[in-house]
């Protein structure tokens, strides 16, 4: 069994919870709801999927409240019609921060456990609401090894919707340390969002020139748990825009996540941060599982299958997933730039999917898993494609990166009470910045499955690319003098970042030989 365990749900499903939970005679007030699993590798999280309010005389109202066990097995019933699980939410009109259980908290949600998991096959997910700052806390009531139920706490629970909004329980995942090399990014938005910020566990797929500037960036920002996710290996058409790599990483046949956990934890200012990288294909159930695990995922992929499988998680399973790219057009002869354009959204529940808003051919997404975009005769015979490879340069690229970061920002910190903008296109040649007016399309069929998580249909299956890539960099297929070179290079690479962490440390504690932050100069 996963060890940890999350709940999710939208934006419009907490509005709803609120009116309910949140009664103006100050009193608490109680209700349940139904939720679908989304099981990652080491996260198991309930997805909220709809509200079932009391009927007359299954609650009672009385300072706290109480529902009746009709109640409980009425909605147990339906739950199990769907394939659901059962919540069990009440509020606390006066708590502020992650709730702790009261003893008739505990004893109300005991009771009913058993018999909730009797009928559905899910534990039942107790949720509180602190009326004073709107903070979530929630526990999941799983059954021991001899059969009795337990509370496991949550780690978090996330609202999605153009803000992502988290409540953390601290005892679980504490505030990360305030550093000295963080002090600038904490005058941004405070150190209070700063703390909130940094335990947000962000992963980042696709490691080429968009998402290794992107990840080098949120590691610096100061985020704790970061994840990169790449098959592929550094290729000497890849060093006039992959920054920090270098022709020893192409010749070496370095993986790209190998080098990216290189740059990343140079650049990482966080205390401890915890920088997971995955040689993996989003496309593989692997992959998939993994990405499971985060609470926002930043998509720098060109593909259209593995932007598929995104696409459908970010609405199956409550992840928002921050999306874009970059495409350069040039003249027929190729001599000259005819224009550039870069992209970015964010993919969530109440808004557009990638197919709706023109940015995915799901005619492409079958020819991608099929392998036919890798074939040149057949790319040849559909004009439509027009192949993988497209131009693309350092100088180009990192105004997508500036895009993504930019919707990272006001999806997290909603700059001035403003979410994330919708999708925003940027055309070079003018130099105009657009908002793209986009609508879901009435029979969409991956909004359709938003909050199904498990029990939704997957992408993944065997990415042969990926195996291919895989053997390409493995240690065990090099030759005898790039695997000794390969292995001087990583003692050196070793000896710098002992350097670095020392030198972390006298920075962090201000012993440096330069003068303190605090001494001013005199004249």
């Amino acid at each position: 069994m996963t060890s940890r365990t999350s709940v999710a749900l939208t934006a419009e499903i907490d509005a709803a919870l609120r009116d309910h939970l949140l009664r103006e005679d100050g009193q608490e007030d109680i209700c349940l709801a139904t939720y679908r699993p989304s099981t990652g590798v080491t996260r198991r999280t309930a997805l909220l999927r709809a509200i079932n309010l009391p009927e007359p005389g299954e609650r009672k109202v009385h300072g706290n409240a109480t529902i009746t066990g009709d109640y409980v097995l009425r909605i147990a019933a339906l739950a199990a019609d769907e394939g659901d699980g059962v919540v069990l939410l009440h509020s606390h009109p006066c708590g502020r921060a992650w709730q702790a259980m009261s003893g008739p908290d505990r004893d109300t949600e005991s009771a009913y456990a058993n018999l909730v998991r009797e009928v559905t096959g899910f534990p039942l997910v107790g949720m509180t609401l602190a009326g004073d700052d709107l903070t979530w806390s929630a526990r999941h009531w799983d059954q021991g090894v001899a059969g009795e139920v337990r509370a496991t706490d949550s780690e978090n629970v996330r609202v999605v919707g153009d803000q992502l909004r988290v409540s953390w329980n601290d005892w679980l995942v504490p505030p990360p340390s305030a550093r000295r090399s963080n002090v600038r990014s904490m005058t941004c938005w405070g150190p209070r969002m700063h703390a909130d910020l940094a335990r947000r566990s962000v992963l980042v797929v696709g490691l080429g020139s968009v998402g290794l500037d992107v990840a080098v960036r949120l590691a610096a920002a100061g985020v704790t748990c970061l994840g990169l996710m790449d098959f592929d290996t550094v290729k000497p058409h890849n060093l006039d825009r992959l920054i920090g790599v270098t022709p020893v990483d192409a010749w070496l046949r370095r993986s790209k996540i190998e080098v990216a956990r290189r740059l990343v934890s140079a650049n990482a200012t966080a205390a401890g941060p915890s920088v997971n990288c995955w040689d993996l294909s989003i496309c593989e159930p692997a992959g998939l599982a993994v990405a499971l695990d985060y609470d926002q995922i930043i998509c720098c992929v060109d593909r259209p299958w593995p932007r598929a499988v995104l696409n459908s998680l970010a609405y199956r399973d409550y992840i928002p997933v921050i999306d874009g790219g970059v495409a350069v057009d040039v003249f027929a002869d190729g001599d000259g730039m005819r224009n550039a354009t870069w992209r970015s959204h964010v993919l969530r529940p109440g808004r557009p999917c990638m197919a709706c808003n023109g940015q995915l051919d799901l005619g492409a997404v079958a020819a991608d898993m099929s392998g036919a975009l890798n074939d040149p005769t057949y790319i040849a015979g559909n004009p439509h494609f027009q192949g993988t490879d497209s131009a693309n340069v350092a100088l180009v690229s990192i105004n997508a990166a500036a895009s993504l970061l930019a919707q990272y920002i006001s999806l997290n910190v909603a700059p001035g009470g403003m979410g994330e903008p919708g999708p925003l296109q940027c055309v070079l040649s003018t130099h105009t910045l657009e908002h793209l007016a986009a609508t879901s399309r009435p029979a969409c069929p991956v909004e359709a499955l938003t909050g199904h998580g498990d029990s939704a249909m997957r992408m993944t299956r065997p990415h042969p690319a990926a195996d291919r890539e895989r053997r390409d960099h493995d240690l065990r297929t090099l030759s005898l003098t790039l695997r000794i070179a390969r292995r001087l290079d990583s003692t050196q690479r070793w000896i710098d970042s002992l350097l670095t962490t020392h030198a972390t440390r006298v920075v962090d504690q201000g012993t440096s030989s330069r003068r303190p932050l605090t001494q001013t100069r005199t004249r």
